[in-house]
């Protein structure tokens, strides 16, 4: 599970602006291409790397070592863009959010070959509609969501400590308990973020400000589908792989 959340909420109120200011829609939309444009790689990447390893996964049961050693490489990734974005300019962050999304690429390589094409694709579908819906509700919303944001990333830190207990375990219910829980959060941190992004547009006061906002609520919202997308494969695709 990729994981990473800094707690920079902000108290941005205004609600008339945050509904129908065509800049804020402008931001927007930059930061929706920005995190299309990492699923994309990570797709990509995922697809071509998963055809490569295919004989040797099917033929050993796991994939190769530098696979998970690249897995590895993405956390420290995540974690050193989230303690030096403020100092990056926005094009290093761009590069680096795009290096990421390749080497989670890289890292989710193994599913191409595990779960069939068909339910890839559904929970794909099923992934974006999730996700689409609770953007748009966090766009949308007058409801200050803050409180239950704080909830969720507490409640998300329970949930990595339960994965890496399940490590040790291999235990397939509560695998599924941490799925099915996996999804409430992220579906809740999806529109949680979606508006702390839109807060934080009117915060910043220039041309590179505003893209290095936008820039890190894409690496935001990429967690979010990422994660959403792995919770719904292990529901969907038990019984689907190949």
């Amino acid at each position: 599970m990729v994981s990473n959340y800094s707690n920079n909420n902000t108290d941005a109120k205004d609600e008339g602006k945050v509904t129908f200011d065509p800049a804020l829609r402008s931001f927007m939309l930059k930061v929706y291409n920005y995190m299309a444009s990492g699923l994309l790689l990570t797709a990509l990447t995922s697809f071509y790397v998963g055809n490569m390893v295919r004989d040797q996964i099917l033929m050993y049961g796991r994939p190769p070592m530098y696979i998970s050693v690249i897995g590895v490489g993405s956390l420290i990734i995540a974690f050193a863009f989230t303690l030096l974005f403020k100092k990056m300019s926005s094009n290093v962050a761009l590069l680096l959010f795009y290096v990421f999304a390749i080497l989670v690429g890289v890292s989710f390589s193994s599913l191409v070959v595990v779960y069939t094409g068909a339910t890839l694709f559904k929970t794909f579908l099923i992934t974006t509609c999730l996700f689409g819906g609770m953007s748009l509700v966090g766009y949308t919303t007058k409801k200050d969501l803050t409180s239950m944001g704080h909830f969720l990333i507490m409640a998300l830190f329970g949930l990595i400590i339960a994965t890496v207990v399940n490590m040790f375990l291999h235990s397939t219910g509560l695998e599924m308990i941490i799925s099915y829980v996996g999804v409430v959060i992220f579906v809740g941190l999806t529109a949680y973020d979606t508006q702390k992004i839109k807060h934080s547009f009117y915060l910043a006061r220039d041309v590179e400000g505003r893209k290095k906002v936008a820039i890190m609520g894409a690496f935001e919202l990429y967690l979010d589908f990422i994660n959403l997308f792995i919770m719904l494969l292990r529901i969907f695709g038990g019984a689907s792989r190949n």
